[in-house]
């Protein structure tokens, strides 16, 4: 179904993460003290009495300020206006009209777009004389809220709603989820927007620039694909503001609901404990990895062959995933991207025959390898696929427990060789034999 959309909008600061987590009714946008933490925008699913719509949050419009990102969140802000249904521009019922909220309601007002003027921050009901003063903007009936407890929303709701263009019913579009993660500043913002093919989240040279995962769909020749951009993912001694460990539970969460992460690295400063650590949180939660040497246009040839020496050292336990050395900025081999996903996604999803799975069982057994211990000899005898996303095998032997590491590591290996399963993790389970 396409669902209508509603973007919120206003000054920074004036409460719209925690109205949009009201409404959503799910704490997914990063809600804090301080002024501009929403940057980019993030979408969420709502619903009032049965009506779905899309949520925007968006980062606060501020016409004049001395912040770096400044340009950036007005240009998002105003990019979320133009794609919604509905607009609800949101302002400080404590503070009065702000010059600020003149410039926003004047953009609103040359959209054209149904606009519902919010004061929040009203936590006594019905305070006619606090929103009075609001009128004067231009958009016709202020509406009394607060989004910390909630008065006034289900009002407003209900016009909100009514308001809405009828949704027409479509086949669910999910699409491969793909991730982009790495650590702070390696280039992930800038990979996005190269693939997205438009300007959809801001890029900047800041490092945590990105603080909320953001979704995109994007088809390419007939694939549909979910980017998912997200904050880079810091050690956690280091998430020191609430702002920031938000960030790291969005991204954990993002890396959950993918299927493909692309692991970006900063080519330039090598492989650190850092890029180890990202690429763990990936691996232990199964997903297909694509591994991006990043900025390697920016690499010496001494610097190259550290990089080549250091992959099998330090990342030697996702060997199975495929490496391209590409530079976001410039696009040197980002139009490879795209395959590469396809590969590991096409593993990822992979289902083998149990005749296969026996066949390659038979042949194993033929070479001889064997683990034995205290007199006793490992014998694996069937084999199934049990599940996908990653692939999932179980396996009955006469004696499960002698499966220990190294035979798994080399039977995993084995099943590398016969069948393709370029990227993707594979789990193994050894059951004893009825």
């Amino acid at each position: 179904m396409s669902l209508p959309i509603v973007a919120v909008v206003g000054r920074p600061n004036v409460g719209k993460s925690t109205f949009v987590n009201r409404i959503a009714q799910a704490h997914e946008a990063i809600v804090h003290e301080a002024p501009g933490v929403t940057r980019d925008r993030s979408y969420h699913k709502a619903d009032w009495n049965g009506v779905e719509f899309m949520l925007i949050d968006t980062g606060g419009i501020e016409m004049t300020t001395d912040d770096a990102f400044g340009e950036s969140i007005r240009k998002q802000a105003i990019m979320a206006a133009e794609e919604a249904d509905i607009v609800l521009f949101m302002v400080d019922g404590s503070t009065g009209v702000l010059t600020g909220d003149e410039d926003v309601a004047k953009v609103l007002k040359r959209s054209h777009k149904p606009a519902f003027l919010l004061v929040n921050k009203l936590d006594t009901p019905n305070n006619e004389l606090a929103i009075h003063d609001f009128w004067k903007l231009g958009l016709e009936q202020p509406w009394p809220i607060s989004s910390m407890h909630g008065h006034g929303t289900g009002d407003l709701l209900d016009a909100v709603v009514a308001a809405l263009p009828p949704t027409e019913a479509e086949e669910e579009q999910t699409g491969i989820g793909v991730a982009f993660i790495g650590k702070p500043n390696a280039g992930k913002s800038s990979l996005f927007n190269r693939l997205a093919g438009r300007e959809r989240t801001i890029v900047s040279p800041v490092p945590g620039t990105t603080r909320d995962s953001i979704d995109t769909l994007v088809e390419r020749e007939g694939v549909l694909y979910r980017l998912v951009d997200t904050a880079g993912l810091r050690r956690k001694s280091q998430i020191d503001e609430s702002v920031e460990y938000y960030s790291f539970v969005r991204a954990m969460r993002a890396i959950d609901r993918a299927d493909v992460a692309l692991l970006l690295i900063d080519a330039s400063k090598g492989i650190t404990d850092g890029d180890q650590r990202v690429a763990r949180f990936a691996e232990e939660r199964g997903c297909s990895i694509v591994v991006l040497l990043n900025k390697w246009d920016l690499v010496g040839e001494d610097q190259r062959l550290d990089i080549e020496d250091d992959l099998p050292r330090k990342l030697g336990f996702i060997g199975y995933a495929p490496i391209l050395r590409i530079s976001a900025l410039t696009g040197r081999n980002v139009d490879k991207v795209y395959a590469a996903i396809d590969t590991v996604y096409a593993a990822y999803t992979r289902e083998i025959p149990t005749s296969q799975v026996n066949k390659f069982l038979t042949e194993i057994r033929s070479i001889g390898h064997t683990v034995s211990k205290q007199g006793a000899t490992l014998r694996v005898q069937y084999g199934t696929q049990t599940g996908i996303k990653p692939p999932r095998f179980q396996f009955f032997a006469n004696h499960p427990r002698l499966a220990d590491d190294n035979f798994q590591r080399y039977l995993e290996n084995r099943m590398r060789e016969t069948f393709d399963l370029t990227g993707t993790p594979v789990m193994l389970k050894f059951r004893q034999k009825g």
